[in-house]
Order: structure tokens, then C-alpha cells, then sequence
């Protein structure tokens, strides 16, 4: 019996967020912690996404896009553009601070915007590791052929291929483009999966899916996904967290203390400085 969870909604000023994880549902599914959608949205001339300056700890952020441009800074001074296709990693680790923005470049007329946004807990033996930023361009992703179905693996393993990306435990992560009639057995290669349709129609073992929701697989089972239309979805998941997490704002660890001394780190500036943005969100007050 798969599970079905329906993402909160969130309107950034005409500009939606869909979190289907973490949820009441589904509190993580294998690694993943934080499972965002964002768009599709087409922004007007002079608008755009403008996350500002903030903190991560105890975590890998995964950025993947399917239309549009997000320009990356860190406080390790890593300034990256991802585009389609490619997969921006970045290990949060001990404390890392990053912003996203849209390229000033594109802000002069419309310009769209649609992918993913994930974070994977690190292993409690990983999660004070050195922060790192990787990006892989798309050519670098392994991908195949399944009829009319194309995958690509994102980080991880699947479908007998394995991402570059560097990862700390099991990972499944696959972005899948189907054609209509199109049909993909999903593998049962990891103990924990879930399906996330971002666009499009589709059938699950024949019974009609919504789009734009979470489904999370019975383990060992092997259903078979077919497209009505053309379809856009992510396969996530892999070994399950080797314990409880916390998670606080933009903070994950496996220690409440260690997330308290996170807070009045950002406060203290202790987490360093992003160059070329020099603003910053504040602390929440909740």
C-alpha cells in the first residue's frame, strides 16, 4: 500500500514552494529531510528568486533545476550559475553559510524557473564535517534509456549507473522525464523510496496519481510507473538515517545542544561572511 502526502504550499510573492517533506507522513525518506518543489513559475521583467544569506549545519543541500538559472554563493567563496541539468552539492557539514539568487543577467525580461531542492542528513560520523561546495555539470551525470522513459542519476546509484557526486550513505536520487504511454518499473533498490511528481499525469500499477504529491513505495516492491502526458518526476530515497534528527530552521543535526550552538553561532557571525552578498536573514525569533 503506497502512501500518498500532499505538500504545504507556500507563496513567495507569487512564487510557490511545495514541502512534501519533512510532514506528518512522511518525517524523511531514506537521507532526505527536506524535499522542496519549486514552480513552475514564469518570473516578470525586473523579478526573481532572492534568498538571502543563511546558515546550514549537519547537512547536504541538492539543487536541481528543469528550467531556469540560480546563481550560488557560499562563504567559502564558491560563485556557480546551475542551469538545467546540473546538480549543485553542497555539504553543509560543521557550518556553512550560501545564498541563491537569479542572475542579474536574466532579471531583464521573463524568465522561468522549475526544480528541486533537498536536503540529506549527514551520518551522525559525518556531521561536523569540513563544508565543501561541488557542482557537476549535466554532461557529467550518468543517464539512460528505458523506451520512451529518461533517467538520470543525480546522486547515488540506479539503474545499475552511479552519480559523481559525492555522497555519505546509500543515496537514490533520479530525475526521470517520461514521454505519454511512456512506462518505467521503479526498482525496489533501496529500503526506503518515494516518487515526487513535479509535472504531468501518471498511473501507478494502473491507479490515476495526483500530480504535484509525494508518493512513498512499499519497500521490495517492484510497481510500474506509465505517463499519461508528458511527465517530470524524482525517485528519492536510499538507507534509512541512523537515528532521530532535529531540525530547526535551516539546522539539522542528531543533537538538540548542537543546534543551540548553531543559532548563537549565526548570531555571533561566526559562520563567515558570503562575498558578494553581503546581506543576511536574521535568526527566526520562534
Amino acid at each position: 500500500m503506497t502512501l500518498l502526502v500532499a505538500p504545504r504550499v507556500h507563496d513567495l510573492g507569487g512564487f510557490q514552494v511545495r514541502r512534501a517533506v519533512p510532514s506528518l507522513q512522511a518525517r524523511s525518506v531514506g537521507p532526505f529531510v527536506f524535499v522542496d518543489h519549486m514552480g513552475p513559475t514564469v518570473f516578470a521583467p525586473g523579478r526573481g528568486i532572492d534568498v538571502r544569506p543563511h546558515p546550514h549545519i549537519g547537512l547536504a543541500t541538492v539543487t536541481f533545476l528543469w528550467a531556469g538559472t540560480i546563481t550560488h554563493r557560499d562563504s567559502l567563496g564558491s560563485l556557480q550559475d546551475i542551469t538545467p541539468g546540473d546538480v549543485n552539492w553542497m555539504t553543509a557539514g560543521r557550518g556553512i553559510a550560501h545564498s541563491e539568487r537569479s542572475p542579474q543577467a536574466l532579471r531583464g525580461g521573463e524568465h522561468p524557473l522549475h526544480g528541486m531542492q533537498t536536503w540529506v542528513a549527514l551520518p551522525r560520523a559525518h556531521e561536523e564535517t569540513a563544508p565543501e561546495f561541488h557542482h557537476h555539470p549535466a554532461a557529467t551525470l550518468p543517464q539512460a534509456q528505458h523506451g520512451g522513459a529518461r533517467l538520470r542519476v543525480i546522486a547515488g546509484r540506479g539503474y545499475g549507473l552511479e552519480a559523481p557526486v559525492r555522497v555519505f550513505a546509500d543515496t537514490l536520487n533520479v530525475a526521470l522525464d517520461l514521454a505519454p504511454d511512456a512506462e518505467l518499473v521503479l526498482e525496489p533498490s533501496h529500503p526506503e523510496r518515494a516518487l515526487y511528481l513535479l509535472e504531468g499525469a501518471a498511473q501507478l500499477d494502473g491507479a490515476d496519481l495526483p500530480p504535484q504529491h509525494l508518493v512513498v513505495l512499499d519497500p521490495g516492491t517492484r510497481p510500474v510507473l506509465r505517463a499519461r502526458t508528458p511527465l517530470k518526476a524524482m525517485l528519492l530515497g536510499g538507507e534509512p538515517l541512523d537515528g532521530p534528527r532535529h531540525l530547526w530552521w535551516n539546522f539539522v543535526s542528531s543533537s538538540r545542544e548542537r543546534i543551540e550552538q548553531a543559532k548563537l553561532d549565526w548570531e555571533a557571525g561566526r559562520f563567515g561572511a558570503v562575498p558578494g552578498d553581503e546581506e543576511r536573514i536574521p535568526l527566526p525569533e520562534r
